[in-house]
């Protein structure tokens, strides 16, 4: 069996696969509790990530009637850019997880501005709270001790995958993947190493980073845990998207995904070269099964389902994250609110991490209905201004139907209505949860349990969502949308 854990912002899955049909054999799941202790920040503690970890880990197998000792190999996935730092004899972290979505930063990002092109050069990001590198100065910055202890070699950094790897392996190893290496605004996207000048810069030294291997290698094996024995191989380790990317069998340049989970993630495969955007979408790594690099254009927009567990938690809308699509139907159509879900920033192709959530058009006559329409459709809004973008730097994509995954993606009303707005097909994959499926892919690969071809032989026919709406229509809604978002930005710049 391969073993998949798929370590995201709001919650920790395990699930065990058949590497011969990518069958799921068991599952477990368990929430994160994201912290939020200012305006902008957020926080994971780190040992919430750990033990829910061990604890999915323990219940998938059992659930599967897995014998620990039959799982030929771990494929990791996690959410990216969040930035860890930790002792490394102790394993014990120096600070909560900065989540991925932390604005603290910003003012730095800001102030330094003009030095984008240098960094969007080595890196094919732009200067923003989102990636690890501002949170890992933050770190160090905040007390000398801490700096000091990291230039003796004593710290080490990582994202999410390599906090679990050293867990897992008893300390044993502190390694990343090319693919989650690419996030943090350290790494040179053209040489495939971390980059010194890039160290300089945002005051990082090179004692505290983990090595970098392909998404496919080996990262060491299981040591000193109760619920996997000793000497499992870890065989792959990919960012989220990037896996999702590589689980939705997008093997070949021109080839693009979405996947809506807390946020939403645009990827499109453009092979073994880079493409710059145009459009300010960001240059990165794809999943890498040698060493060869293989690229991609991506968009992210960073409130997705976050949008709709709002309604649910904040607004109790709703009990049943499900409920929001029966909601939606509900709607009022003829009711002109707009929804511009910015709660932490906007991400591409705006780049605006000051801005906030907006909403326009409320009436006497909006109801619970149209406010979860709303949202919805706001996401929506912000994958096709990614999608346009996009086609401005590859035209070859333009027209092409989106594959997407992810919790949202089970939402028929708001599939026809993204296909609606996009003016092309919609897929549905056949598999919604491509991200551990990415994962265990790279790992059953990394093996020698499966090439690409028999990989994609084992996805199934996805669902397809076809536009019904007027040409006119639709770019009299995307017009009104882009309105808003002028508006949003507008009001937070003054």
């Amino acid at each position: 069996m391969i073993l998949a854990i798929d370590q995201g912002t709001t919650s920790t899955r395990a699930l065990v696969y058949d590497p011969e049909t990518f069958a799921v054999h068991g599952t477990a799941q368990q929430e994160i509790e994201q912290h939020y202790p200012r305006d902008g920040w957020v926080e994971h503690e780190p040992e919430d990530l750990w033990y829910s970890t061990a604890r999915t880990v323990r219940e998938a197998l059992a659930a599967a009637r897995c014998d620990p000792s039959r799982v030929a190999a771990v494929g990791i996935t996690n959410q990216r850019e969040t930035t860890l730092l930790w002792d490394r004899v102790s394993g014990r972290p120096v600070h909560r997880a900065i989540v991925w979505q932390d604005r603290r930063t910003a003012e730095f990002c800001r102030d330094r501005a003009a030095e984008q092109a240098f960094l969007a050069d080595r890196t094919g990001l732009v200067l923003d709270p989102y990636f690890s590198a501002t949170k890992l100065r933050w770190l160090l910055d905040r007390d000398p001790a801490t700096r000091a202890a990291a230039d003796r070699g004593e710290l080490a950094f990582g994202t999410v995958d390599s906090f679990l790897i050293h867990r897992l392996t008893g300390g044993a190893s502190h390694v990343t993947d090319a693919s989650n290496a690419s996030r943090t605004l350290l790494f040179n996207i053209h040489t495939m190493n971390w980059d010194d000048e890039l160290l300089r810069w945002f005051g990082v030294s090179r004692a505290v980073l983990p090595e970098v291997k392909p998404s496919a290698a080996a990262f060491g094996v299981t040591k000193g845990l109760d619920f996997l024995p000793d000497g499992i191989p870890i065989r792959g380790v990919a960012g989220d998207q990037q896996a999702a990317l590589f689980g939705q069998g997008c093997f070949s340049p021109g080839e693009g995904k979405c996947t809506y989970g807390t946020g939403a993630f645009y990827l499109l495969n453009t092979g073994e070269s880079p493409v710059r955007s145009k459009f300010k979408l960001l240059t990165t790594v794809a999943a890498t099964t040698d060493a060869r690099p293989k690229y991609a254009l991506e968009g992210a927009v960073f409130v997705a389902g976050a949008a709709v567990q709002w309604l649910r938690d904040g607004l109790h809308l709703f009990r049943a994250a499900s409920e929001v699509e029966e909601l939606a139907r509900a709607s009022n159509a003829s009711e002109p609110v707009i929804f511009v879900p910015g709660f932490v920033g906007l991400g591409a192709p705006h780049w605006v991490p000051e801005a906030r959530g907006a909403i326009f058009g409320l009436t006497r006559a909006t109801t619970a209905a149209d406010l979860a329409r709303a949202a919805l459709e706001g996401v929506a809004f912000q994958v096709a201004d990614l999608l346009e973008a996009a086609a401005g730097d590859v035209p070859a994509s333009a027209g092409k139907p989106l594959r997407t995954d992810g919790g949202m993606s089970r939402n028929d009303w708001f599939l026809q209505f993204q296909s609606n707005v996009l003016g092309r097909p919609v897929l549905r994959a056949n598999r919604s949860e491509s991200t551990a499926l990415g994962a265990a892919m790279l790992a059953a690969h990394s093996a020698g349990l499966a090439d690409e071809g028999k990989l994609k032989s084992t996805l199934g026919a996805a669902r397809e969502f076809t536009p019904t709406m007027a040409d006119s229509d639709r770019a009299g809604k995307l017009a009104t949308w882009r309105r808003a978002v002028k508006a949003t930005i507008g009001y937070q710049s003054e």
